[in-house]
């Protein structure tokens, strides 16, 4: 079995690094230090290596262990989570492709498997949940500490249990947390609510350029260089931004457009409130997500990228009724 052999190879390692993937969420750095609080408790030291995530995290248990770069050339074992597609792990050819073993744990529906050992359940709606099981599994004491970060991880994907993929067992482990002492209450005002004085301007921004095409039911803003010079280059600044695109009434797709320093294009972040599958259209560009949310580079010029993107949506939108 699959869990058998992930405990077997953490046992075995002397050296374990984890990685996320790029522009880390608050469930990949969530996920990253849950796992790392786990094998701890197996006896066993890991690096979390993040080079860049939202400072909005550094409450986390453990978030002040996060590296910027690995101790080791070449570890034993390289763990990979919340991460669907190699080509998105940070770290990849530094740690993971030089690994003597390589573990994945994620929960995305379309996964390229591309561990040496893949645990993957695409009905979790958050890594962080996946590792509940996996824990339990483990004998794992999940305690206050290491509850807090797996719980912020699925407050993080789930927008504080509103969206869709929230099973039964996401409330169940919830009250159970509660009642060891995680404030849920408090979780959710750290990372859902609290907002930097940079992202601040950069909302302004977004609603002085949000253009809306569909008769209103997308909507298109970005970011470019300039701004992120102007109002803030600190990682995680920009968060959230493209859902505060998709709450604007009558609109069921957003999407927002991040010029990336020295890529000739944009990192397109993708909304959809219920029936437009926006992974599909991650996936026709090399990216990929949930359902709901998702996100691709698309090449070229402002111009280029927007009416790319907004093409392709709208040839998605087609297929439904609205």
């Amino acid at each position: 079995m699959t869990l058998d052999n992930i405990l077997e190879e953490i046992k075995k390692a002397q050296t374990i690094v984890i990685l996320c993937h790029e522009s880390p969420d608050g469930d990949a750095v969530a996920s990253s230090l849950s796992v790392m609080h786990a094998v701890k408790q197996l006896g066993k030291d890991a690096d979390v290596v993040i080079p860049k995530y939202s400072k909005v995290f550094n409450f986390l248990p453990g978030a002040d262990k996060i590296k910027d770069k690995g101790r080791y050339e070449s570890y034993d074992l390289a763990i990979a989570v919340d991460c669907s597609d190699l080509k998105r792990l940070v770290g990849e050819e530094e740690y993971f492709e030089t690994a003597k073993k390589t573990i994945e744990i994620d929960h995305h529906s379309v996964n390229s498997m591309f561990a040496d050992y893949n645990y993957v359940d695409p009905v979790a709606p958050a890594c962080c949940q996946v590792l509940i099981a996996m824990f339990e599994y483990f004998g794992i004491n999940i305690d206050k500490e290491l509850g807090t970060c797996i719980l912020a991880g699925i407050i993080t994907d789930t927008g504080g249990f509103q969206w869709g993929g929230v099973t039964p067992e996401t409330f169940e482990f919830a009250a159970e947390l509660l009642r060891k002492g995680v404030n849920i209450s408090k979780l959710c005002q750290q990372v859902l609510r609290n907002k930097t004085k940079a992202h601040c301007e950069f909302e302004k921004l977004i609603y002085e350029r949000i253009e809306f095409y569909y008769n209103g039911k997308l909507a298109v803003a970005y970011l470019t260089l300039e701004d992120y010079q102007k109002i803030s280059k600190d990682s995680g600044d920009d968060e959230g931004l493209v859902d505060m695109i998709r709450d604007i009434e009558g609109v069921e797709v957003a999407v927002l457009l991040k010029e990336k320093e020295g890529t000739g294009g944009f990192k397109a972040s993708m909304r959809s409130k219920d029936q437009v599958n926006v992974s599909d259209i991650g996936l026709l560009l090399g990216g990929g997500g949930h359902h709901n949310a998702a996100g691709c580079f698309v090449p070229g010029t402002l111009e280029q990228s927007k009416n790319k993107i907004v093409s392709l949506i709208i040839q998605e939108m087609n297929k439904y009724s609205f």
